[in-house]
């Protein structure tokens, strides 16, 4: 390029000579000045380099274009290339991003889980004490709940003994306190009689039993219970026994068809007449009935009393399990009346049925189980003081 500009300075001066020719050419027949040759060479040889240096400066455009072009699609290429990796470093970040939250997530439920193990190792290093402590505190408290269910002091005086024995065994002179006042419940709540519903069931249920055989006092069946009894061991003892035992029949003769004949003949009729004799006293009963009605009840009716009697009963047992016992003593009145004065009170199972209900009705009575205070007083003392 410097050199093609140059190129106007070295050619100016051959104007400058033309023009410096103050007149025309006057003949065309006139001879060339010499100079004219001259000027010519150096225009042709000027406008050579001129060529020359513009062919020179066309090939370096030429390569400065293909460089240039070279480089462009080099820039290209990176370019690709560096939005492809921005691409990638977009998709890593996401990714990393991603990772990161799901960290963060694992971290806050590391965090929560160490947290939750430290509650539990502390927990789990609570002094030896305060275990104890607790442990007897909630046994007593389950216990207290399960007498008021049942109204039954067992369960109380179980846990108590158990606690005593746990207090003893642990031997603490802190827990000392605890243990004397443990002793004292347990000697206040043992010092109360409390009912055995169980037991007190299980004789409503005797009694209900007995009832389908206790004779009535209007029944024909009815006898004395002594006499049902001699009854009873004359038939289940043997003949040969029998006339042994009484020494006032003679034995049989050893010889003699006669005396033999006679004997059999004379122990025969008197035990056919013991027999008739003893039938015939069943015959007539002379009684003493002190309530009228009992005498005038029908015997298709006996059937209904025992089912009432037992339905009564039954009402004292539900009422019993329920802790209704002023409906239970109730119960129990109406059928020892309902004994008395329908069943026969010289039997034995009259009488048997008599006590059975006597003593349920002795027993069934209300009774508040003692709660263990200076037990809980105790172990609040002692686990404040830790």
């Amino acid at each position: 390029m410097s050199e093609t500009q140059q190129t106007p300075q070295e050619t100016g001066p051959a104007p400058a000579v033309s023009s410096a020719a103050p007149y025309p050419v006057a003949a065309p027949s006139a001879a060339l000045p010499g100079w004219l040759p001259v000027t010519a060479v150096i225009l042709a040889l000027t406008s050579f380099g001129g060529l020359g240096l513009a062919w020179q400066g066309l090939s370096r455009q030429q390569a400065l274009e293909q460089e240039l072009v070279r480089r462009q699609a080099l820039v290209q290429a990176d370019a690709s290339e560096a939005k492809a990796a921005s691409k990638q470093s977009q998709d890593l970040t996401r990714d990393t991003a991603a990772k990161v939250a799901l960290l963060d997530a694992r971290l806050a439920e590391v965090a929560l889980q160490r947290g939750q193990l430290e509650e539990l190792i502390q927990s789990m290093s609570r002094s030896r004490d305060e275990n104890v402590i607790g442990d007897i505190e909630a046994s007593i408290r389950v216990a207290l709940q399960q007498s008021s269910i049942t109204g039954s002091a067992e369960p109380l005086i179980a846990t108590l003994k158990q606690a005593e024995e746990r207090l003893l065994r642990y031997k603490q002179p802190r827990m000392e306190g605890v243990r004397r006042a443990v002793a004292r419940d347990l000697d206040r709540v043992k010092a109360i009689s409390v009912v055995d519903m169980s037991t007190l069931t299980i004789k409503l249920d005797e009694v209900v039993r007995l009832l389908d055989e206790l004779p009535l006092m209007a029944s024909a069946e009815r006898s004395d219970g002594k006499g049902r009894e001699d009854k009873a061991a004359a038939a289940n003892t043997p003949k040969n026994t029998r006339s042994q035992g009484t020494g006032a029949k003679p034995a049989a003769p050893a010889d003699g068809t006669l005396a033999t004949w006679w004997w059999q003949a004379k122990t025969g009729l008197s035990e056919a007449a013991g027999l008739v004799w003893g039938e015939a006293r069943t015959l007539l009963r002379v009684t003493r009935i002190d309530h009228p009605e009992a005498a005038l009840l029908a015997p298709d009716q006996a059937f209904f009393l025992r089912e009432n009697l037992k339905l009564r009963l039954l009402n004292a047992r539900l009422a019993l399990l329920s802790r209704q016992f002023d409906t239970a003593q109730a119960d129990l009145r109406d059928a020892q009346e309902a004994l008395a004065r329908y069943f026969d009170p010289q039997s034995r199972k009259v009488v048997a049925a008599n006590d059975l209900i006597r003593q349920v009705a002795g027993q069934a009575r209300q009774v508040n189980v003692p709660r263990p205070d200076d037990t809980l007083a105790a172990l609040a003392a002692a686990a404040a003081g830790r």
